[in-house]
């Protein structure tokens, strides 16, 4: 078989990343006896290109165990990959004691979801992990999870009916970014958490497009008696790598946060978060829009500082003194 040319890596990975993938595409093409090109690109969420190049590296790899100099045998012709020859690192990986605890938090946030928590099979799946970690498994129990609060419990069990009968949703949302309440109907297709927060993924009829709406937020929520209506087009939010998704063109903003405003950094989506002495924060996130950075910073008082830019430091000083001008008139 002739060797394809090397491909570029993906953007931003490092050597441990594609080792980890490495030791982790053999079990998985050994447990399939046969696996697809295609199918096990998509799996490890690389370009099939990218999947050629891994299984080309694969191939050089000698094994000293259990015999000395025991190459991996593999080929991908004809679009399927078959290997053979790699009893020493065919066996599924094991989990850290941070990666036990992350997957049993996980599924412990879902069994707060309403009818998606209630399974046996979630439940068998969760004890099975526990016996399995041992005492990696502890630290997670020490975690207590609940999905946002009792707004959001409420929410969840609405769209969950709404899902179950196939209803459209009218809710009443707040959006943090401009500060206000709007009303919409959404088309709800999934119940989801990303981040430990709870939301509603649909078609929002407002903006005509897929949105996710997190619970906590939804403010008030109520079943039509309309079919709900999701566009063949309309596709599920890749999730696996979080929500924020900057754009170019957004302003980068630093505010350091008191401990009375620490809530600021949950709330609002940012990019990085760096501990302070006396408990603050400094919180940098970015935004299309700086309008309500600037009430926020009025909101925060003594308890937030506008660190960045200086020029929307300088607006926000400005319409402090402006608030004080006028209550000063306004008292006398």
């Amino acid at each position: 078989m002739t060797r394809a040319g090397a491909a570029a890596r993906p953007a931003g990975e490092t050597a441990t990343d594609r080792l980890q993938r490495l030791l982790a595409l053999v079990p998985y093409v050994v447990s399939r006896n046969v696996a697809g090109m295609a199918e096990t690109a998509a799996a490890f969420g690389i370009t099939e290109h990218e999947l050629v190049d891994d299984l080309n590296l694969l191939w050089c790899v000698e094994l000293r165990s259990p015999d000395p100099y025991c190459p991996i045998d593999l080929s991908y012709e004809g679009g399927e990959i078959v290997v053979s020859e790699a009893e020493a690192i065919d066996r599924p990986l094991r989990l850290g004691v941070d990666e036990a605890c992350a997957l049993l938090i996980a599924l412990r946030m879902l069994t707060e979801l309403p009818d998606v928590g209630n399974g046996p099979a979630l439940r068998r799946t969760i004890a099975k992990l526990e016996a399995a970690a041992g005492a990696a498994a502890g630290p997670s129990a020490q975690v207590a999870v609940e999905v946002d609060d009792v707004t959001a419990r409420s929410a969840a069990a609405s769209v969950a009916a709404a899902l179950d009968h196939g209803r459209r949703l009218h809710i009443s949302y707040y959006v943090p970014g401009r500060d206000e309440a709007t009303e919409r109907d959404v088309d709800p297709m999934r119940l989801l958490v990303v981040e430990g927060h709870s939301y509603l993924e649909g078609w929002c009829r407002r903006a005509d497009a897929v949105r996710l709406f997190r619970l906590d937020r939804i403010l008030a929520i109520e079943e039509l008696d309309v079919p709900k209506d999701v566009p063949a087009s309309a596709e599920q939010r890749d999730v696996d790598r979080g929500l924020f998704r900057p754009s170019p063109q957004d302003v980068s903003v630093v505010l350091e946060l008191g401990p009375a405003a620490r809530w600021v950094a949950d709330y609002y989506p940012g990019e990085e978060v760096t501990e302070l002495p006396a408990g603050w924060l400094r919180v940098q996130l970015r935004t299309p829009d700086t309008r309500w950075v600037r009430r926020l910073a009025l909101r925060l008082g003594e308890e937030g500082r506008l660190v960045a830019p200086p020029e929307l430091a300088e607006q926000v000083l400005a319409d402090a003194t402006a608030a004080l001008a006028n209550y000063d008139s306004w008292r006398e």
